[in-house]
């Protein structure tokens, strides 16, 4: 079948036709609906600057809703010797409209066609994640107002230092979670830029309206010089996969607490059957496979950037095919922290918090802080107090009968703050503009 650049009676080796299209028809399946999308937007500009007559426009429209209903139905493919799915639509309205269908790639590339289709459909995936984040996040919020009272040891060291609680463990990953949405945002703001009309990296001479398109897309803003809409390619990737990769530092983090905090030398937490394996010849055990998983999937994803960071290596601009291997980073990769996300809502939701751990005596010193504090409140001056206390705890005179907390400023165990950490998730969630976006897409298919 031919290809949309190739001459007539040109033919091309097809050793070297799997290896230039590699995976590349699997993962155009997940663009197809962007692609449709971005076509609609373009053959409404070609019309309203003239370069499409009025008339065309209409069963150009149809027909391109047509190929979204089979793609939104599960039933659309690319088919056999199809090179990629910017082919495939072309050639399905070819099929249907003759050579009308022919003019819909009239003032575009296949550079800036593929990558108004990855925009589109990373902005599309950072707002489903966004979502996962936010479900996970209101889900820790109210764990933590929940379990506030109760009690859990602090560590530095992996050495008992001070009292802690669930809420404030359960907050505090709450709050992380808004920080990592920080990043997300940023990659947000540069998957919504409009490359569109930027051609082959170098613009056209048609009379495009970009802005008209970037209007019809629901982008924020056009990539403006059309040389820097290449280079996007690959950097747009990179900043999503940097977010990913925030995200997935801090599930991975819970996922070791949890792994810890189940096993019987801790035995702050308990997991149900659901989350646990056993073994093959322990009848005892009760292993945390899931949130081990979940902690190597995360440690995976970490890398992930790294990698889309050498790809792009010492390219200078302009287009180069390299830029076909940024999906097969990309996209596993984002189909995994929406993974994560949900098995940790699972893990999160179905685990159970031991009560009254601080009572064991094994505990005692947790509260050797509190006792230092309450001889400063008593007039002592603070180094003279701690070596006061030092000196009752290496005499093993020390017993931390006193089991009362009086943490009181922002952010402690006696106050929270989650008021607070809600104010800093819905500053973050209301600069995303999903809205404007969704409204957009609603009125381009509409």
């Amino acid at each position: 079948m031919a290809k949309l650049w190739q001459k007539e009676n040109q033919v091309t080796d097809a050793i070297i036709e799997q290896f230039t299209i590699g995976n590349d028809p699997v993962y155009d399946l997940q663009l197809a609906r962007y692609d449709v999308m971005g076509s609609l937007a373009h053959i409404t500009m070609l019309e309203h600057v003239g370069l499409l007559p009025t008339e065309e426009l209409e069963p150009l429209c149809v027909e391109l809703k047509n190929i979204l209903a089979t793609i939104e139905g599960g039933t659309f493919v690319i088919e056999e010797g199809m090179e990629d799915v910017h082919s495939q639509i072309e050639y399905l309205l070819t099929k249907k409209l003759g050579d009308l269908g022919k003019k819909i790639h009239a003032g575009r590339s296949r550079n800036d066609q593929v990558l108004v289709d990855l925009k589109l459909f990373m902005r599309a995936e950072i707002m489903e994640i966004a979502d996962a984040v936010e479900d996970l996040f209101n889900l820790l919020l109210t764990k933590s107002e929940a379990h506030k009272n109760d009690l859990l040891p602090g560590y530095t060291h992996l050495q008992i230092a001070m009292p802690s609680s669930f809420g404030l463990w359960f907050g505090a990953y709450a709050e992380c979670l808004v920080e990592d949405a920080e990043l997300l945002e940023a990659a947000f703001r540069l998957a919504n830029k409009n490359p569109l009309g930027s051609g082959a990296g170098y613009g056209s001479s048609f009379p495009l309206d970009r802005k008209l398109t970037t209007i019809l897309l629901g982008f924020e803003a056009p990539h403006v010089n059309v040389v820097n809409a290449q280079m996007s390619r690959g950097k747009t990737e990179f900043y999503v996969l940097n977010a990913i990769s925030q995200i997935a530092t801090t599930l991975s983090r819970l996922a070791m607490d949890v792994c810890l905090y189940n096993s019987q030398n801790f035995g702050f937490i308990e997991l149900p059957s659901s989350l646990t394996t056993g073994s093959s010849i322990m009848p005892h055990k009760k292993n945390p496979d899931v949130a081990e998983l979940l902690r190597g999937k995360s440690n995976k994803l970490k890398a992930v950037p790294n990698q889309m960071q050498l790809l792009m290596s010492n390219l200078p601009s302009g287009y180069h095919r390299e830029f076909q291997l940024t999906k097969e980073l990309l996209m596993p990769a984002i189909d995994e922290i929406k993974d994560c996300l949900e098995i940790t809502q699972y893990m999160v939701t179905h685990m159970k918090v031991k009560a009254d751990l601080l009572k064991d005596a094994k505990y005692d010193l947790l509260f050797s802080v509190e006792e230092v504090n309450k001889l400063v409140v008593a007039g002592v001056p603070f180094r003279e107090a701690y070596v006061q206390v030092g000196k009752m705890i290496e005499a093993g005179e020390f017993n931390g009968s006193s089991r009362e907390i009086n943490h009181s400023h922002l952010g402690s165990i006696g106050n929270l703050g989650l008021s607070d950490i809600q104010a800093q998730k819905e500053a973050v969630w209301n600069r995303f503009g999903f809205e404007k976006v969704e409204d957009a897409i609603d009125d381009l298919l509409s």
